[in-house]
C-alpha cells in the first residue's frame, strides 16, 4: 500500500468514527449544533479522501490511459472522470 492510500485510509477511519459518534449523539440526544459540528467534521474528511483518491488516480491509471495511442482507452478514462466529477458536485 502506497504512503496516499494510507493516508485516504486514515481520512476514511477518522470519518467512520465521527459517524459512530454522531449516531450516539443523536440518540443521546445532543444539541443540535454540536451534532451539526461533527457531521460537517466528517464531510470535510470525505471530500479529503475524495480528493486523495482522485489525485492517485490521475496519477497512475489515466496517466497510462493517457499515453497510450488507444484513443478508445484514452474516453473511456475522460468519461469516467467526467462522471465522478458530476456526482461529486451534486
Amino acid at each position: 500500500m502506497n504512503h496516499s492510500h494510507e493516508k485516504t485510509l486514515i481520512n476514511l477511519k477518522k470519518a467512520k468514527s465521527h459517524i459512530e459518534k454522531i449516531i450516539q449523539m443523536l440518540e443521546e440526544g445532543a444539541y443540535c449544533i454540536d451534532v451539526m459540528q461533527q457531521n460537517l467534521a466528517v464531510i470535510g474528511l470525505l471530500k479529503s479522501a475524495h480528493q486523495m483518491l482522485m489525485e492517485g488516480h490521475l496519477n497512475s491509471c489515466f496517466k497510462s490511459a493517457m499515453a497510450t495511442n488507444q484513443e478508445a482507452k484514452k474516453q473511456k478514462m475522460i468519461d469516467e472522470i467526467l462522471k465522478v466529477s458530476k456526482l461529486m458536485n451534486k
